[in-house]
Formats: structure tokens, sequence, C-alpha cells
């Protein structure tokens, strides 16, 4: 058991060389999970990988660079996954992408890349990887939504759409798997302190810190095989910015 008095287990970790994903992924590996880590570039993941290696030289670590928009790139991922590992216990979908513009106006190319990325990355690794976890009669699929899949803001349509197909995807899923004993929770953060907040003209303690949110991912995970959450709304203590 790790000092989290947690089973040991593998984890794959969408996004996870920056911000949220980042934070994350230290967050298991702190409890003695293995991590597979997941980035668009391959240079990040592997620096990525070196620094979990560094900090907690007893876990298994698989770097793999993949775009989470390309069907060819989840085939690939997924079986490094199944031939490297042969299971998986934990799934956090965080990799996502955000197009500021004006939904009436903006490149139809925006609401394409958002479902992409933001829906159709975690419904192709849920397709490729959850039956690992149908046949071990146990698993989790946390994704991480926004409150962007409940509520609107302006110059962000595309989005919106986006997370809102997510929470959809996340609650058909749920409806789905739990009679196999797989869990499924959308957890939707409000404003994070991300390198997109960089050079914001807002004090930076105004918004949520990356490690609260990974420390959320982690209790979600933590719950006993009687319980599951659903869905877990965080917010900035003085609401959203």
């Amino acid at each position: 058991m790790s000092k989290d008095n947690i089973a040991p287990g593998k984890v794959l970790i969408t996004g996870a060389t920056k911000g949220m994903g980042r934070a994350i992924a230290f967050r298991f590996a702190r409890a003695g999970m293995d991590i597979a880590v997941t980035a668009r570039t391959e240079s990040d993941v592997n620096d990525l990988k070196q620094a979990l290696q560094n900090d907690f030289p007893d876990i298994d670590i698989l770097a793999l660079a993949a775009d989470v928009s390309s069907s060819d790139d989840i085939d690939r991922l997924a079986e490094r996954i199944r031939k490297e590992w042969g299971t998986l216990d934990l799934l956090v979908n965080n990799a996502g992408i955000f197009l500021q513009d004006n939904l009436l106006t903006e490149p139809e190319s925006n609401l394409d890349r958002s479902l992409q990325v933001n829906v159709y990355g975690p419904y192709r690794l849920c397709r490729e990887l959850v039956p690992l976890m149908i046949d071990a009669g146990k698993g989790h699929i946390i994704n991480i939504c926004s409150v962007a899949s409940k509520i609107s803001f302006p110059n962000a349509g595309s989005y919106v759409i986006s997370k809102h197909a997510l929470l959809g995807l996340t609650r058909a899923l749920r409806m789905e798997l739990k009679e196999k004993h797989v869990k499924v929770t959308a957890l939707m953060p409000g404003a994070t302190w991300t390198a997109s907040w960089e050079g914001a003209d807002i004090p930076k303690e105004r918004i949520m810190p990356v490690e609260d949110i990974a420390e959320a991912v982690f209790a979600v995970w933590s719950m006993g095989p009687s319980t599951v959450v659903e869905e877990m709304q965080l917010r900035p203590q003085l609401g959203d910015v």
C-alpha cells in the first residue's frame, strides 16, 4: 500500500505536461501509482517522465506522445497501454482546447477542432481502453469537464458546446458502465491558474491552484468500491472571474 493507504494501480493522464494534468500526475505518483502521461509534444512528455522519475524512482512511468484529436494517435496510445501494462485502473481525460471567439463569426473549424479534442478524444480513448476495465471488473474514468459544461460564457461558444457534450458523454458512460463496476466521474472546475492566465491583471490568489484540482481528482478516485462521485463542481471562493 502507498503512504496514502490506496492500493497501487495504473493511471493514464492526457494533457499531462502542463497545468492541471501535470499536478494530477505528480499527485498520483506520490501515492505510488504507475503513471502513463501523454501530450502532443514528445520532448514535453519525456521531460515530464524524467521529472517524475527523479522524484519517484520506484514507479513505472510511460511517456507517450499523442494528439488526442487523432484517431491514429489514439490507436497507437491504446496499443502501448495494452502491450506494456495489459490493464488500466484509472483514465483521466484532461487534455482540452479553448478557442476564444464569437460563435456566429468564428471559423467553422473552431467547433470542429474543439469537438475533436474535447469530445472525440475522450470518446475514442474510452472505446479503446475501458474494455480492459470491464475485463478486470473494476476501473474509473474521470473526465475533466468544466463549469462551462453547465453554463455559458461570452466569446467561448465552441468551447461551451464541446464541454456540454463532454458532460453528456460522461453521463452516458456512467449509465452504461455502472453494472460493469466501472466508475465514471465528471469533474467541473471553474477558473484555475494555468498558463492561459499568465500575464492577466488578476491576483493569483483569486483563482484556484492546480494542486487543489489534483487533490479533488485524487479524493474522487480514493472512494471505496461502493461509492462513486458522479459529478463534482469546483469554483474559486469569490466565484469565477
